[in-house]
């Protein structure tokens, strides 16, 4: 990421999901507390429960079936 630029949508979603992991370094935890836009951060946030749910379901239907 640039200088003092806005960091960007997929900046949050990589945030998003390296925490959805919970690999997170404590110098990025810290940069991103400067750095995110808590409107990207709830964005991502709903976009990787939306996507984990959706895996979750596809994988029960192929098992099921």
């Amino acid at each position: 990421m640039s200088g003092s630029g806005k960091p960007s949508f997929l900046y949050s979603l990589k945030a998003v999901m390296w925490s959805f992991v919970g690999l997170r370094r404590k110098s990025d935890f810290d940069k991103d507390d400067v750095k995110l836009n808590p409107f990207h951060v709830i964005l991502a946030g709903l976009l990787a429960v939306a996507l984990f749910i959706g895996i979750l379901v596809t994988v029960v239907k192929l098992v099921v079936s």
